[in-house]
């Protein structure tokens, strides 16, 4: 199995069906216990999954939003927590990819790096004191030049796939030029810890544990770039959607089987066949339906735009995060109700799916910048 061997979306989706079996299964074990999903990732690495949005000329895949999207909803159909962590690293090689804003020679090295070692890689840029770096805050982590290096000290959040990690993309905040720059950070980097903090109850198994930086230095030619306070619209970020969809279908699927499988003493026939029944599915079908082709239609547009157009692609991108977020969230919720109290139990995956589902609400860009962002426009 290699993805860069594939030549069709399709071939790629089925081969992510190959694996998402194994996923499924260990994902309620990795749920209940909190532990990263070591094996998952292990196996997109072994498979050549991760190397698809790193440029061909580099040895990657070079894949487009609108493929990105559909393979990463089909990962989170299996588990989400592995969809997303995964999701970070293919989206940030695409973004990289297209905005060229990196310093060129790092920027070929740590793509060389993930073509052919499968190297993983993650922004780490939300602090406690901040919250999320899309509303504006400067980070308190630091970067200071000393004796030909940049010395690094701060606490990184949420830093997802943490347990896994070659290269921690640290913001940080140059006090001589008053701005804010990236850093490449190596694991093996002295100085650099991953403290286990994650305790959240919704995707538990993404490893998005604290990132300590105390005097870790690197190389000066591992400032990545010098970040601009116009932030461009990032298509990469329907990853998020993308997951938060797959979850929905899944909690979909889930609720299928037990309509069709479970009859009470009181009926003749399983559930499934009750109009009640079935106009909550007709429900979650049509909300499923409206996010898909929303998220679709916009990759597409991102796929086919010119960079000035990219440029003004920023409400689109996040109405269609909100839509489908919304929309996945309220079929869990449908899918919770055609099962009933037993979607409460710890033996069901639909507990999972509605707590797994809620994080979108958190993740960027928020309902209320969306809102704010489409109320410019008019």
């Amino acid at each position: 199995m290699d993805f860069l061997q594939t030549s069709t979306l399709e071939e790629k989706l089925e081969l992510i069906q190959t694996l998402a079996g194994p996923f499924s299964e260990r994902a309620a074990a990795n749920d209940l216990k909190g532990r990263f999903a070591f094996e998952n990732i292990q196996d997109l690495k072994e498979t050549g999954y991760t190397k698809l949005t790193v440029p061909q000329n580099y040895g990657g895949g070079g894949i487009s939003l609108y493929e990105l999207v559909r393979l990463q909803e089909a990962i989170a159909v299996a588990d989400g927590s592995t969809a997303l962590s995964i999701g970070w690293h293919m989206g940030i090689f695409m973004h990289l990819s297209e905005t060229r804003t990196w310093n060129g020679q790092l920027f070929e090295r740590i793509c060389r790096a993930a073509a052919g070692e499968a190297a993983l890689i993650n922004t780490c840029a939300t602090e406690a004191q901040t919250g999320s770096p899309t509303r504006g805050g400067m980070p308190e982590t630091t970067a200071t030049e000393k004796n030909g290096e940049w010395a690094l000290n701060g606490r990184k959040t949420f830093a997802t796939m943490s347990p896994v990690l070659d290269f921690f993309i640290i913001t940080a905040t140059i006090p001589e030029k008053e701005a804010v720059g990236s850093f490449v950070v190596p694991r093996d980097t002295a100085g650099l810890s991953v403290i286990e903090t994650w305790d959240s109850i919704a995707l538990r198994a993404t490893g998005s544990h604290d990132v300590v930086l105390e005097n870790a230095k690197v190389p000066l030619a591992n400032l990545a770039e010098i970040q601009t306070k116009k932030k461009e619209p990032a298509g990469y970020l329907l990853h998020i959607p993308a997951c938060y969809l797959g979850i929905a279908e899944a909690a979909k699927r889930e609720a299928a089987r037990f309509a069709k499988s479970y009859t009470p003493n009181s009926l003749n026939h399983p559930i499934a066949e009750l109009p009640a029944i079935r106009q909550k599915f007709g429900e979650i079908e049509l909300k499923l339906m409206q996010a898909r082709h929303f998220l679709y239609s916009v990759a597409k547009m991102w796929d086919e735009a010119g960079a000035e157009q990219r440029k003004e692609m920023g409400p689109e991108l996040g109405a269609a995060k909100m839509a489908v977020t919304n929309h996945a969230i309220e079929a869990v919720d449908l899918a919770m109700r055609i099962v009933g109290a037993r979607s409460l139990s710890e033996k069901s995956p639909l507990q999972r799916y509605y707590r797994d589902v809620r994080a979108g609400l958190h993740n960027p860009p928020m309902d209320d910048a969306v809102l704010m962002q489409l109320g410019a426009r008019v």
